[in-house]
């Protein structure tokens, strides 16, 4: 592929869009980037990026927006879509609707893209979609995959039911590659998507953890594997997108060794979480959704993004004072 010099980022005014929009223009990328709002700008209003207005749902609309901009955004070979406008259903009486809705959104996308003659499909789906390890003793990997049902939940399936669409649309042809970022942190979470936990952390307000493990990853790590995927990620694969795989306890305790606030002490028990799912209760800076997941978080490989995309990992710390800063700047400390 040509080294891309234009790209359009769908779901820019969000927690990793925007960052791939700050990664891409260091580059000296030209960013056009789409959104819902004429007045939505997310974390990035400060930067000089050209605004598109369109809807995911609306593919005849979305068709005309790009195609007046057609000789900007998808210059043959060198232009790249990256597609991190995910679906985020979490009500499970509406899931069978919601995730229709996230695979026709999907669908919509893909259609375009064949359509306008992209360079690149970049996809960012998630670490949902990664099942457990096949074999016993090693960590879970891209060859791992979710076996649809298993979490029965609405964010679950509509992440698999979306990665499905774009591996299928791969095989096809078209020039897709799908990114599995694990939990993301860092600056720039505007809408809060992930980083209620850190700050009830940070302020002390977790004084309890329950027995699980999970895998972290910086947003500016996960922005720039982007931009390799773009550049060199192989077609039709995916790779998994982590930095340090902790404990619950390990993690709570180093954002409140960053914060300087007190660390977890009370652990929760198997039976205490059963009981909190089965009466709706709410863990600070979480849903029962979450809680019912939690046993199908797993510790990951990145091995294939490290030797393939070159992925960074910076220190948890790093990312976790950062975000902090960030959060103190706008408001939220």
């Amino acid at each position: 592929m040509t080294p891309p010099t234009t790209c359009l980022i769908l779901g820019a005014t969000g927690f990793i869009g925007g960052q791939i929009a700050r990664a891409a223009l260091a580059r000296g990328w030209r960013v056009q980037a789409l959104r819902r709002r004429p007045d939505a700008t997310g974390a990035i209003g400060d930067l000089p990026v050209e605004w598109v207005q369109g809807d995911l749902d609306d593919c005849a609309a979305l068709r005309a927006v790009l195609t007046e901009r057609a000789s900007f955004v998808f210059r043959p070979s060198s232009s790249v879509v990256f597609h991190c406008a995910g679906a985020y259903p979490h009500n499970a009486k509406t899931m069978a609707r919601d995730v229709a809705a996230a695979r026709r959104q999907m669908r919509n996308v893909l259609d375009i893209a064949a359509e306008f003659g992209v360079g690149r499909l970049v996809y960012t789906s998630s670490f949902t979609t990664i099942g457990a390890p096949a074999e016993p003793g090693r960590l879970a990997d891209e060859r791992d995959f979710y076996i649809p049902g298993s979490a029965n939940d609405p964010y679950y399936e509509a992440k698999w039911a979306m990665e499905v669409e774009a591996l299928a649309a791969a095989r096809a042809g078209l020039p897709v590659v799908v990114l599995c970022p694990v939990a993301v942190f860092g600056p720039g979470d505007v809408h809060m998507a992930v980083s209620q936990p850190l700050l009830m952390a940070a302020k002390g307000r977790m004084p309890f953890y329950l027995d699980a493990s999970f895998s972290v990853v910086d947003v500016r790590d996960v922005a720039e594997a982007h931009l390799a995927a773009a550049e060199r990620g192989r077609i039709g694969e995916r790779y998994i997108l982590s930095a340090h795989n902790l404990t619950l306890q390990e993690g709570l305790t180093e954002i409140a060794a960053v914060a300087g606030a007190a660390p977890p002490r009370l652990k929760l028990g198997g039976r205490l979480l059963d009981a909190m799912i089965a009466a709706g209760s709410l863990v600070p800076g979480s849903n029962v959704g979450y809680l019912r997941t939690m046993r199908l978080w797993q510790p990951v490989s990145n091995a294939k993004a490290v030797a393939e995309l070159g992925h960074p990992t910076r220190p948890f710390a790093e990312t976790v004072a950062d975000a902090l800063a960030w959060f103190r700047a706008h408001g939220q400390m």
